[in-house]
Parts: C-alpha cells; structure tokens; sequence
C-alpha cells in the first residue's frame, strides 16, 4: 500500500488565508501507472482550521479514462469538504 501524505492542501489554505483547504494527487493516466501506482489511483486531502490533514486514498479504476477519473476525483473532493464541513 503506497503511503502518500497529501499535506499540501493546509499549505496552501493558508497562503489564501483560508481555513480549509483540498489536495488532490494520483494517477489520472492513461499512462504512467505502475502495479504500485496504477491509473486511477487517487489520494484526496482534507485540511481543516486546526490544520489537520485527513488523506484518503481512492481507486476509481481506469475503464473510463482520464477526464472521468478528473471529474470523480473533484466531485469525491468536494463531498468530503462538504460532509467535514458538517461534522465541524
């Protein structure tokens, strides 16, 4: 299992001054995946006002190439913005 620390998306809340902040990295492909990095791998960070990082990794497949696994990754960002938003 790859342990990537997405840590980013406090960094730059608050450099926009900010008190939330998201960060998305992985593999959108079509290439560049490996067996340990594979296309459709994503990790999506969540920073809140306490700059705590919350990193989950997602495995959207790549049967429905790039700009679906773009689009899933932003819309699976912002529902976990939204459900932290919620329990804060």
């Amino acid at each position: 299992m790859i342990q990537w620390r997405v840590r980013w998306p406090w960094e730059s809340g608050a450099r926009l001054g900010t008190d939330w902040g998201i960060g998305i990295t992985g593999v959108a492909g079509p290439g560049g995946g490996t067996e340990e990095k594979p296309v459709g791998l994503v990790y999506i960070g969540i920073a809140g006002p306490d700059r705590q990082v919350s990193s989950h990794p997602f495995r959207f497949g790549n049967l429905r190439g790039r700009d679906w696994i773009r689009h899933l990754s932003c819309c699976t960002a912002l529902d976990l913005l939204r459900r932290s938003l919620q329990a804060s």
